[in-house]
């Protein structure tokens, strides 16, 4: 019963080397016939029909070589290498193993009589399918040259790549990849048979699963973005009247990725092919990418310095803009940039941001922001119009999920500088624009500071702040307290400089003994008030010549003092409230939902999960209402219109591209472009 199973286990696998060792004895002796005079081949393999033995294949292979070197240049195939020699003889002493292997399974006494019984069948098989099984094998070697026999079927000879410039490149093709798009043209009306390279995806842990692209879909198909015109809704319709000028113009957000946090972070981008990771393929795609959206101001967030004065910054003069750049405190190499185009706009201020404080824990990170405020250039044909300047920030905020805290303070300092900046004589704003990676998701407590103007902090886990991950399992996390900063930072609970607040009322003194004395003789100060406390020793005796300063003088000092010490006391509770606002009145562009699609916007997709971190912000006007469920504040635009949005993707769309950076894509970030209109008035 033993025998019978083993013989059905082990019969196709006799059935199988012994027709491989057939095909590979065959193989060598027409390709010996080839090169070889015939005698000699013949006398060879008559001597090796049976049991190979590796000395014979050697000296097979020797003489081979041999004859190989002895023909003619026109005659002869191109020289083997080492390292095919090397392959060749492995490849044959691994397959005289395996055949030696199975062979002596032939002298065992359980499968001794099946293979007798067998023995005619396995000799029809060889003899019927034994040349064509040849041929299979040999087709499938990587590089051929035919050799074509007397009486013979043509037969293939192996010649290894040694090409340096594709070794190691995963099968990518160089000259495919010169051709796409991406580097070619950035235009979306590019040949639409043009197809990119499909890279291979490569699996990434505890993240989502990459798809690759369908070599038959381009790029740029898949991650179409449609500019939504926002000017014709009715909202926008009914406060733009038909006399009202607007001056246009378009605002680009765009975290363009620098290179050296591309080397340090290698592990966020396995997915990517190293070639589409080159600061040498990156560069061109995004200069494309900001050429044909024609922003006239362009926000760009980790701008590496060296990148930045020699190549950013010259081709972006090249198209018309002034360029300002604040690099990253401390040993970062990589900063923010504004540019603007100087036939739209003329500086008027610049204010640089550091949020590095020595010696305050709350604020002991590098990262840094702008600010600057702008006046728009009319047309000369507007001689008699005037348009209100324009504050734009740039900012990118610390990345660590869990110092919310280290987030909240950075916010506070921007829109302080923002308040300085942006302040008018008259006490209100011009139109601010807050552009910048905040690492915040929509309606995170930070999200909803920026917009609603108020966040109450006070007993908040830090991580809790940004909502970019859930650390609510970890056992001691880190809290607000209030006060989030101290009172040395100069800056108040209103985000508001201290020396930049509203100054005291005309008229108003400080109420000191010194300047009370002078009144100690003066008729007023000798009658008692009708709303005057009555205080036992105090005020209820009549004032006489003797008493008369010193009771009057002590009450009002009581007075001053009492309101004094309320007022310190409010301060401090006001202080210790662990509220924080500031009275801008920003709105965010996006929305935050693609509401054709049923799913969320995305900016970024680090390791495979997408989420929204990238954002435009712009003054609107409070709509005098009840807040919503969610507790939003409601905005209707003012001075500052919004007529247009570069629609976002959903994080399916981005996987069906194999995330970002791609081929299209160079940065890890989606970029952000909206369109505004500025209200023209009369001089």
């Amino acid at each position: 019963m033993i025998g019978t199973v083993l013989c059905y286990v082990l019969l196709p696998a006799v059935r199988l080397l012994q027709a491989l060792r057939d095909a590979f004895s065959t193989c060598q002796k027409n390709v010996l016939l080839a090169k070889s005079p015939s005698t000699q081949i013949e006398g060879v393999f008559a001597a090796t029909t049976g049991r190979s033995v590796p000395e014979e294949q050697e000296a097979l292979l020797q003489q081979w070589l041999e004859e190989v070197g002895n023909l003619p240049t026109s005659e002869s195939v191109p020289a083997a290498s080492k390292i095919s020699v090397t392959l060749t003889s492995a490849w044959l002493e691994g397959s005289e193993l395996l055949m030696t292997s199975l062979s002596d399974l032939n002298t065992s006494p359980e499968v001794t009589q099946c293979a007798d019984q067998q023995l005619l069948e396995l000799n029809t098989l060889a003899s019927s399918e034994l040349q064509d099984h040849a041929v299979a094998e040999l087709a499938r070697l990587p590089a051929e040259e035919t050799v074509t026999v007397a009486g013979s079927a043509p037969w293939a000879a192996g010649v290894p790549q040694t090409d340096h410039q594709t070794a190691g490149c995963d099968g990518l093709n160089v000259e495919v990849l010169n051709d796409d798009p991406a580097v070619l043209s950035w235009s979306l009306a590019c040949d639409a048979e043009t197809v990119p390279p499909v890279l291979p995806a490569r699996p990434i842990q505890d993240a989502v699963p990459f798809y690759p692209v369908p070599t038959e879909v381009p790029y740029h198909e898949i991650l179409w973005r449609d500019w939504e015109d926002l000017s014709v809704q009715p909202c926008v319709l009914e406060q733009v009247s038909e006399n009202t000028s607007l001056f246009e113009f378009r605002v680009m957000s765009y975290n363009i990725l620098a290179q050296d946090l591309v080397e340090q972070g290698l592990d966020l981008y396995v997915h990517c092919h190293p070639d589409i990771l080159s600061w040498n393929y990156r560069l061109p795609n995004l200069l494309q990418e900001i050429q044909h959206w024609d922003p006239d101001v362009l926000c760009l967030q980790e701008v590496q310095e060296n990148h930045y004065w020699e190549q950013l910054e010259p081709t972006f003069k090249e198209m018309g803009f002034a360029c300002f750049y604040k690099r990253r405190t401390g040993m970062k190499t990589d900063g923010c940039a504004v540019c603007y185009k100087h036939s739209r706009f003329q500086l008027i201020s610049l204010s640089p941001v550091e949020y590095f404080r020595p010696g305050l824990d709350i604020l002991n990170r590098d990262n840094v922001g702008l600010v600057l405020l702008l006046q728009p250039v009319l047309p000369e044909d507007l001689d008699l119009k005037a348009v209100s300047p324009l504050c734009v920030a740039n900012t990118h905020v610390l990345f660590n999920p869990r110092r919310g805290d280290i987030k909240l303070a950075q916010v506070a300092l921007l829109l302080a500088e923002i308040d300085k900046i942006a302040r008018t004589t008259e006490g209100g704003y011009y139109p601010v624009i807050l552009c910048g990676d905040l690492n915040s998701v929509p309606n995170s407590p930070l999200y909803k500071f920026i917009r609603n103007g108020e966040l109450c902090y006070h007993g908040m886990p830090a991580w809790k702040v940004s909502g970019q991950e859930d650390f609510s399992q970890q056992l001691y996390p880190r809290k607000l307290l209030a006060p989030l900063w101290p009172s040395s930072l100069g800056v108040t609970d209103k985000c508001q400089y201290v020396t930049l607040c509203q100054p005291k009322k005309l008229g108003r003194r400080e109420y000191s003994r010194d300047f009370l004395l002078q009144f100690r003789f003066c008729e007023v100060a000798c009658e008692r008030p009708p709303q005057l406390v009555l205080l036992e020793g105090v005020t209820d005796a009549k004032p006489v010549a003797s008493a008369r300063e010193h009771s009057v003088v002590t009450a009002v000092l009581k007075t001053h003092d009492s309101l004094s010490f309320l007022g310190k006391q409010c301060l401090f509770v006001c202080r210790c409230s662990g509220v924080i606002q500031h009275g801008l009145n920003l709105t965010s562009v996006y929305s935050h939902f693609l509401p054709h699609r049923g799913r969320p916007e995305v900016t970024t997709m680090p390791m495979g999960l997408g989420a929204t971190v990238d954002y435009i912000f712009y003054s609107a006007e409070p709509v005098e209402s009840k807040a919503g469920e969610c507790g939003c504040r409601l905005y209707k635009d003012g001075a500052l219109k919004l007529l247009g949005r570069l629609s976002l993707l959903s994080e399916d769309v981005l996987l069906m591209a194999n995330g970002l950076p791609n081929p299209f894509c160079s940065s890890d970030h989606l970029c952000l472009l909206a369109s505004f209109g500025l209200e023209i008035s009369s001089l």
